[in-house]
């Protein structure tokens, strides 16, 4: 039987004594270091930095963590350093506070020291729950409704986006249902033998009983007030009449159920002294986003590159390096000239953190942070930083990538592949015969049929995979890791599910197809050779009548 992950305190606790664990070593290095420093003025001048350093990091250190007394302690330590004119007792005064830092440490790694810091800690439980990240796009869907013929073409069309859907008859199954496995979304019918309003108010019980409103939507053949007033009343999200075009009910499902992002924030967080570092990633990580650690600011830039993250947390004093002249590095290059710098510093002089933000960072944040104060700081930088990057890499009327940046990401991964001999395919898709749905049912249908479809491909497929509007009623899908047969296999049934979608143009119903041709990497090389391939596989499945999936001749051969 696993383990369960240990809480947030706990791993807090785990900081702590690793953090008391290390301090006796450090302390006997830096008191060796003070003693050095008091044999010469030569001495003297080289080794103030790395004392200063110490007593700085200690004291944002002991604060973060818990440890106010020594917090205290390395403050007084670091201010008798760097006043001007040093005290004529600083001998003295430095031995006795290096001293006190010892027997404080001693203090602490006793049980009764233990318990005392723990105590005195403030709560780091973050207000407010943080939804969990969804791992795929497929949605389980609940269907109440007790007249199966209405709502039989609903189900084929959920499905075929991927979605599980369970139908339900009557209320009283579907209410023990959710309390066993809870939807993402329901539709619900508003009347039912037991009563006018008995599947509204099946779900405004179950919101009161769980305290976790359900996201739903009516489906009802009343439109009458009092059913509506029910649904208000039950907290649905939408209120359809039947019979009921599919694939606008369908469409309002995906937009109920799709996640606020399709990943978490990644946060890079660079700061020399590990054991703070852990900690602001547990608090971010606790928040809901992605951190990794950087403990050398050399690492910072190879990490980036590997990492890709949304916003930079990093301290202002470390050593070889200053969180500023890092991030004067980062602004001098081109591709990061945007992203989100947040300097954490003890530092409380406001001259010193305006001469520091000199670099062009977003903010600075005073240690100790609070919980609420750090991840609200970050989550507010990074996701503007998220919509800028969107309005500038996706297609705006069907969200994926548009054309420029799904060549970048794809260059990006075949130069990867080229280093780890990994396999992908490449799938160019073209809707058939879209100049005459245009021009027989207007411009606004064909607008309806590119959304679905793209909505089509990012509910059936990886978030990992590539899927790109090319231009159009062309798309561009690299599906990595597998070889082309795998692929048209897997783009087949995207197309033969495609097909049995209906589309409205006023009171016509009408149906759309898609071709594509799919080609191979390694067997081509590159990008382009990709997108060359499986265009010539796309124009013969085009050649030979439509409504097909067609493998270059190079793949072909090779199977």
């Amino acid at each position: 039987m696993s383990q369960p992950a240990p809480s947030l305190h706990e791993k807090l606790n785990q900081l702590r004594a690793r953090f008391i664990e290390q301090l006796p070593a450090r302390l006997a290095h830096t008191a060796k270091l003070w003693e050095q420093s008091r044999a010469s003025t030569e001495e003297q001048t080289r080794l103030a930095p790395e004392l200063h350093r110490f007593f700085h990091s200690l004291k944002g250190t002991g604060r973060s963590l818990g440890f106010e007394r020594l917090a205290q302690l390395a403050d007084q330590a670091e201010e008798s350093l760097t006043s001007s004119p040093l005290r004529t007792d600083i001998d003295t005064y430095i031995s006795e506070l290096l001293h006190k830092l010892g027997r404080e440490q001693q203090h602490l790694r006793s049980h009764n020291g233990q318990q005392q810091a723990l105590s005195a800690v403030h709560s780091f439980e973050l207000t407010g729950q943080v939804e969990p990240m969804r791992n795929k796009r497929q949605r389980l869907i609940y269907l109440c409704d007790d007249e199966p013929e209405q709502v039989d073409q609903l189900i084929h069309h959920l499905r075929c986006f991927g979605h599980e859907v369970v139908h339900f008859i009557d209320t009283e199954t579907f209410f023990n249902a959710v309390l066993t496995r809870r939807p993402d979304a329901v539709i619900m019918d508003v009347q039912f033998p037991q009563g006018q309003t008995a599947g509204t108010e099946t779900l405004a019980s179950l919101n009161k009983l769980t305290d976790q409103p359900l996201p739903a939507i009516v489906l009802s053949a009343h439109s009458d007030f009092h059913s509506r007033l029910s649904a208000v009343r039950a907290g649905c999200d939408g209120y359809f009449i039947k019979p009921v075009k599919p694939l606008d009910l369908m469409l309002a499902v995906d937009e109920l159920t799709a996640p606020a992002a399709e990943e978490p924030l990644k946060v890079l967080v660079v700061d020399d002294e590990p054991e703070v570092a852990a900690y602001h990633a547990l608090l971010l990580e606790e928040g809901g986003m992605l951190a990794h650690q950087v403990h050398h600011p050399a690492d910072a830039l190879t990490t980036m590159e590997r990492f890709s993250p949304d916003l930079l947390l990093v301290d202002v004093y470390m050593p070889v390096c200053s969180g500023e002249e890092l991030a004067t590095i980062i602004r001098q290059q081109p591709e990061y000239l945007g992203l989100p710098i947040i300097y954490l510093s003890s530092e409380t002089d406001s001259q010193k953190q305006i001469s520091a933000m000199s670099a062009g960072v977003e903010a600075f944040l005073t240690k100790p942070v609070q919980a609420e104060e750090l991840v609200s700081a970050v989550r507010l930088r990074a996701e503007r930083l998220r919509l800028l990057r969107s309005l500038m890499t996706r297609d705006s009327m069907t969200g994926l990538y548009n054309h420029s940046t799904t060549t970048e990401l794809i260059n990006k991964t075949l130069a990867q592949a080229h280093r780890e001999n990994s396999q992908h395919a490449m799938a160019m898709i073209d809707i058939d015969h879209f100049k005459h749905v245009n021009d027989t049912h207007g411009h606004l249908a064909g607008d309806q049929v590119i959304i679905t479809l793209a909505r089509l491909l990012k509910s059936r497929l990886r978030l990992s995979d590539i899927i790109g509007r090319y231009g159009g009623e062309e798309f561009v899908v690299l599906l990595k890791g597998i070889n082309a047969e795998k692929a048209a296999t897997l783009i087949n049934s995207l197309r033969e599910d495609f097909a049995l979608v209906d589309f409205h143009a006023g009171d016509v119903r009408f149906r759309c197809t898609f071709s594509a041709g799919i080609s191979s990497f390694p067997a081509q090389p590159s990008t382009e050779s990709l997108r060359l391939s499986a265009d010539q596989a796309l124009y013969l499945a085009k050649d030979q009548g439509r409504n097909q999936v067609v493998v270059s001749m190079e793949q072909a051969d090779e199977r």
